[in-house]
C-alpha cells in the first residue's frame, strides 16, 4: 500500500522518509534471515540506521521522535525493543 493510499492520518514528509528507510532495512534483514517470522528492527538499530543513512541527516533525538511518532500512528509495534511493522488488512 502506498502512503499517499493509507488510511492512516498524515505524517510529516521526513517522518515517512524515516519510515521508508526503515522499511527497507526490515525488509533487507529479514531477506538476509529466514528464519525469522515478523518483520522487525531493534530499536537501537533502527535509531543507528536512521541517523547513518544517506537520505536522511538526523540527529539521535530527531531518529526517536520519528520512531516515537511511527508508533504513535501505528506503522509499527513494538515488542521487547522490537520494532515490528504493523501489516496493513487485506480488506
Amino acid at each position: 500500500m502506498h502512503l499517499a493510499d493509507d488510511p492512516r492520518p498524515p505524517l510529516p514528509e521526513w517522518i515517512t522518509e524515516a519510515y521508508a528507510v526503515l522499511s527497507t532495512e526490515v525488509s533487507d534483514s529479514n531477506t538476509e534471515d529466514s528464519d525469522q517470522q515478523v518483520p522487525s528492527i531493534d530499536r537501537d538499530r533502527a535509531i543507528e540506521v536512521l541517523c547513518t543513512t544517506d537520505q536522511l541527516a538526523l540527529e539521535p533525538a530527531d531518529a526517536e521522535h520519528a520512531i516515537t511518532r511511527l508508533l504513535e500512528r501505528g506503522y509499527f509495534y513494538e515488542v521487547d525493543a522490537e520494532l515490528r511493522v504493523t501489516l496493513p488488512s487485506a480488506e
